[in-house]
């Protein structure tokens, strides 16, 4: 098995890479290493996956389809996931243009490799914001997700119905996964965690969006990573007959399905703070401010059919995974 990983030098891409090496697995890495954030940070990831004799790293940009498809040509990878993507819901509404790049023709040149250069199974990322104006709780798969409140949103599904009718047209099996909030050691420091944490120790206030009543599925990395793990092997199947009448909207006659990834338990923003404010042994200062654009008052995903599919459901407690990687934090910040 050799699994190409895109975005290996992001947040989840390394984790899910260094995860997949230390299982004796060979990893070919591709990453553009932009400087949507600190690229630094990138390239200590990196480092630390290149000191691994079974990864092979090709920097790249998904959006030049002769690079990608050359290394699908080079490396014959058997398994491809595919996490690399313009992420961030609030830099969407400044910068759309980097997620049509990115999202989605960076996301058509990945099918189209798959495409010309066969796989057993295509994984790719999505994302819980798909689910936008839903309101019924928990968010499940066999929901209609047609109302997306940011274009990162949009992407995110558009992805998940291109991946369809690549998977219908050429038999392609591929599994979109949707995360919920995925926080831990190593993270983007665009997210709310690792800018509260770096905020908070330099006696900065904090922005406390909707006046802290929100609630989000912050799901632990090495669960995201566990459960991507279980799914390389279990591709999708068709389901002959299938009708959107009584089937799950997950499923297809085509080979594809959709999963939540999330920790199946909604965490109130303040609770989240608390959290921080425990592990740092400082009390943050708190603006109090209205909901920003783009932005839900709930996620939480319903991970039945993770369960019983691959037996697992992500389990890490917002308050062990925070003092994870407050310790990571400081110890990489000094």
């Amino acid at each position: 098995m050799t699994i190409l990983v895109t975005g290996a030098a992001g947040f989840i891409g390394f984790h899910l890479s260094q995860y997949l090496l230390e299982k004796q697995l060979d990893v070919i890495g591709i990453d553009n290493l932009n400087d949507y954030y600190d690229p630094g940070l990138k390239q200590s990831r990196l480092e630390r996956l290149e000191s691994y004799q079974n990864f092979v790293f090709q920097k790249a940009d998904l959006k030049n389809k002769a690079e990608i498809d050359a290394i699908f040509d080079c490396y014959q990878p058997t398994h491809v996931i595919n996490l690399a993507a313009q992420a961030g819901v609030r830099y969407s509404i400044e910068n759309p243009d980097a997620y049509v790049d990115s999202n989605l023709i960076g996301f058509i040149n990945i099918l189209e490799a798959c495409r010309h250069y066969p796989v057993a199974h295509l994984l790719y990322a999505s994302s819980s914001s798909v689910y936008g104006g839903n309101q019924v709780i928990p968010f499940s798969t066999r929901h209609n997700v047609d109302h997306p409140v940011s274009l990162y949103a949009a992407t995110k599904k558009s992805n998940e119905l291109m991946a369809h009718t690549y998977s219908h047209l050429y038999g392609i099996p591929t599994t979109g996964l949707r995360f919920f909030t995925v926080y831990g050691p190593w993270g983007r420091p665009d997210m709310a965690y690792f800018s509260f944490t770096r905020d908070i120790l330099a006696g900065n206030s904090i922005k406390v969006f909707n006046h802290g009543r929100m609630e989000r599925d912050f799901t632990y990395i090495d669960d995201i990573v566990e459960g991507i793990y279980r799914l390389i092997n279990k591709p999708p199947l068709a389901i002959e007959n299938w009708d959107e009448s009584k089937d799950d909207f997950s499923t297809s006659f085509a080979p594809y399905k959709i999963y939540n990834i999330g920790n199946n338990n909604p965490v109130p923003l303040m609770r989240f703070i608390n959290a921080l404010e425990t592990a740092l042994g400082i009390e943050a200062k708190k603006v109090y401010m209205d909901m920003q654009p783009g932005d839900v008052l709930r996620t939480y995903a319903d991970v039945s059919d993770l369960e019983r599919d691959i037996n697992f459901k992500p389990k890490t407690s917002i308050e062990a995974g925070i003092e994870k990687f407050v310790q990571w934090y400081q110890e990489y910040y000094q």
